[in-house]
């Protein structure tokens, strides 16, 4: 929009909403303030503006305050031009290509929008807001208190239910500005009201405008930041430490998107250290989808032995038939669509898209929700579903668009390095503690809050090595279950004495003639700790009088045909070694 009969001159004072003074070619002019908003921070003493002449003579003030220079940014502060040029931006073919109507002050329900919107399939109301508060290149609206913008947002939420498109656009009245926020400080609940249209579905856009003294013209999107504008703020300088703090690792020299999902499932519940050797192995022996697609069950239960929770590889495999089945076999390249392979959820998928694609999707696990909760002093229970989703939205807001990988993974190694779980966090070396609210408030260590989990179930068992001159017996566990499908030392419920051990033997065919007891041993699942005592227990000849299925393995097939979970570990060194023996 281009203005005519403008004049430059300097502001004086405003004594009141509507009128201000201002010195134009040396005599002082009563200036009308079409902006009723409180602009203190632009109109200074001394400030250079930009006023238009009034087309009617006879009015009694002549002029109109259009713009003022803030430093070196030229801010236009007419409060009536942002719904006439975005009305432009709309007809201009730039909200929707096919716009047949637009009509300015259309009314629904209660309210007056200020511009309605038809195309030839869709019928929009866009609410305009101009924005002229800015500090440090952040933006913010309203500069006042204002009930009325709140019910304009109820009344497009409504509109949304009712089958309409609804948008709230703001006019950020200047260039140059890093993002949009709405004023927490002077009206939380336009802010509320705000987080409650989108989730209803009314579209937030914010633009900036190139401004002159004479003109204003809709620009470049701008980030609207609703849930934490203190984690904005933090989003260059994690991906910054990032890059020169990262630890070397394996999964992290390449952008490989199979091999990133591998990674990260490898390290659910595993240190970071015992993935490494695991994940070499593997990928020699499946180094793309197909592999893994094809591989055999046992085979592929083998090459996971050792890192646990084996329901993980197995939707592995699942997921990867998907690939081969709908994707042809190319991993695919959108966060929706990594979403909905098997086993894969909002972390898994954010972290493949973000560090494979660049896609700015939020990777929010463990460590992520403790560095957040300490950020934003957030005294909320980390494991509700519902602080997770508003963490996750936090994150998404401002994760930098070209360095989603540096920040996704900033986030995940300050959890591992610096902000880490028990003992004191590491702030004095961390690139967010001059932000952190925990830290500010000395509360660090109390946080995050996280709801005990239920104790764990004890089982008692015994675990029996039954072994010959040949080999060593050993089961398949049932398909269902607890460790479904893996083989397994034959264990019994409860704690048998040696003789109980004996007897149990014979009972299956088995009659030992010597028994060793073991060292005790203790594994903890998810949800069960079995506490374990063994019994190693020679026999004439496995095979010959067992009445039970079992499989006699020699120590090589213990070692690259049948995955024992780890679990046993503690009774295979035994039965690696007495196999071992067999075979010298």
């Amino acid at each position: 929009m281009k203005y005519e009969r403008i004049s430059k001159g300097v502001f004086l004072e405003r004594p009141n909403r509507f009128i201000a003074y201002a010195e134009l070619e040396g005599k002082k002019e009563v200036i009308h303030v079409k902006n009723t908003g409180r602009c203190a921070e632009l109109l200074r003493p001394g400030a250079p503006i930009y006023v238009q002449e009034s087309e009617n003579p006879a009015r009694k003030t002549k002029w109109d305050l259009i713009g003022v220079e803030k430093g070196s940014r030229m801010i236009n502060m007419d409060s009536q031009v942002p719904n006439q040029v975005v009305k432009e931006w709309v007809e201009a073919g730039n909200l929707k290509p096919d716009i047949r109507l637009v009509r300015p002050e259309t009314t629904y329900g209660n309210s007056r929008f200020d511009l309605y919107v038809e195309t030839g399939n869709s019928r929009a109301f866009i609410e305009v807001k101009g924005v002229t508060l800015e500090e440090n290149g952040v933006v913010r609206f309203p500069d006042a208190p204002s009930d009325r913008a709140v019910k304009h947002l109820q009344e497009l939420e409504k509109a949304v239910r009712e089958g309409y498109e609804a948008y709230v656009f703001f006019v950020i009245q200047m260039k140059g500005v890093r993002y949009f926020t709405p004023n927490m400080d002077t009206h939380p609940a336009f802010c509320q009201a705000l987080k409650s249209a989108k989730a209803a579905g009314v579209r937030l856009l914010a633009y900036d405008c190139r401004v002159s003294g004479d003109e204003i013209q809709i620009a470049d999107p701008v980030p609207v930041v609703l849930e934490s504008p203190r984690l904005k703020e933090l989003s260059g300088p994690i991906a910054a430490w990032y890059r020169e703090n990262r630890r070397d690792l394996p999964w992290r020299n390449t952008t490989d998107a199979y091999r990133i999902w591998v990674s990260e499932i490898m390290l659910q519940q595993t240190r970071v250290e015992a993935v490494k050797r695991y994940y070499e192995r593997f990928l020699e022996a499946l180094p793309t989808v197909r592999e893994l697609a094809e591989v055999p069950e046992d085979r592929l239960m083998k090459l996971w032995e050792g890192l646990g929770y084996y329901n993980r590889v197995r939707n592995m495999q699942k997921a990867a038939r998907q690939v081969m089945e709908e994707y042809g076999g190319e991993f695919p390249h959108t966060y929706d669509t990594i979403r909905s392979l098997a086993g894969i959820g909002n972390y898994t998928a954010g972290a493949v898209s973000s560090f494979a694609y660049g896609i700015p999707k939020p990777a929010v696990d463990g460590n992520v929700l403790r560095v957040l909760s300490r950020i934003l002093a957030s005294e909320e229970d980390i494991m509700k579903a519902s602080v997770r989703c508003w963490m996750e939205r936090a994150v998404e807001e401002v994760i930098p668009e070209q360095e989603a990988s540096d920040f996704n993974q900033g986030l995940i190694e300050l959890g591992a390095l610096v902000c880490v779980p028990g003992g004191e966090p590491k702030c004095g070396i961390c690139p967010a503690a001059e932000l952190c609210l925990a830290r500010e408030k000395g509360i660090q260590t109390a946080l995050p809050v996280k709801t005990k989990a239920k104790a764990r179930r004890i089982e008692k068992r015994t675990v029996l090595i039954f072994r010959d001159s040949e080999g060593v017996a050993i089961r398949k566990r049932p398909s269902k279950g607890l460790l479904a499908g893996l083989y397994e030392l034959p264990n019994v419920e409860g704690h048998l004495t040696r003789k109980e051990a004996a007897d149990y033997g014979k009972s299956i065919g088995l009659t030992p003639v010597h028994v060793r007891k073991l060292e005790a041993a203790k594994h903890i699942f998810s949800h069960v700790e079995w506490h374990m005592v063994g019994y190693e227990l020679l026999v004439d000849a496995l095979e010959k009088n067992c009445g039970e299925e079992m499989i006699f393995a020699k120590r090589d097939e213990l070692e690259t045909v049948y995955s024992i979970p780890s679990a046993f570990e503690a009774y295979m060194v035994t039965a690696h070694a007495v196999a071992g023996d067999s075979q010298r």
